[in-house]
């Protein structure tokens, strides 16, 4: 069976998409894992991405930003991306790929209290998603019982 992965992407892969990445991993439904990229990675996460995450006891994935590749968008069955698609940086071909954009801010622009309210939605919207997946598959594994009756 194909792995179950989800990508987050943004444009620096330094904050909203790390982020998105530690907290579906803390609680992944089923089988599925995260992981995240960026289409202009930044040499390094943003700094207040760690301590932003410690706040709600959680810690930066072990990679450094890195770049969106083909292959990576070609092995996930869910894309995401946090607000990049309005960025001049979001390369053509993820245009043309189902996503979800979520449409966040950009942290690194706003104040600590603006880090946190992104921070805050994501929790929400990675929980959200974490519930949908985990129903998608609980109807999959569902669907040859029903055939069958």
């Amino acid at each position: 069976m194909a792995e179950k992965l989800v990508v987050f992407i943004c444009v620096e892969n330094a904050a909203r998409s790390l982020m998105a990445e530690s907290m579906f991993n803390a609680d992944p439904p089923g089988d599925w894992r995260a992981t995240s990229a960026g289409t202009r990675p930044a040499a390094a996460p943003n700094p207040r991405t760690g301590p932003m995450l410690k706040e709600i006891q959680l810690a930066l994935p072990e990679h450094r930003p890195r770049h969106l590749s083909p292959e990576l968008t070609d092995r996930a069955r869910v894309l995401v991306t946090m607000g990049c698609l309005d960025d001049a940086s979001c390369p053509a071909r993820l245009k043309s790929l189902e996503l979800r954009d979520w449409s966040l801010e950009d942290p690194a622009k706003l104040d600590d209290e603006g880090f946190r309210r992104v921070r805050d939605r994501l929790v929400s919207l990675v929980r959200g998603l974490r519930a949908e997946l985990l129903l998608s598959d609980r109807r999959a594994a569902d669907m040859p019982h029903r055939q069958s009756r």
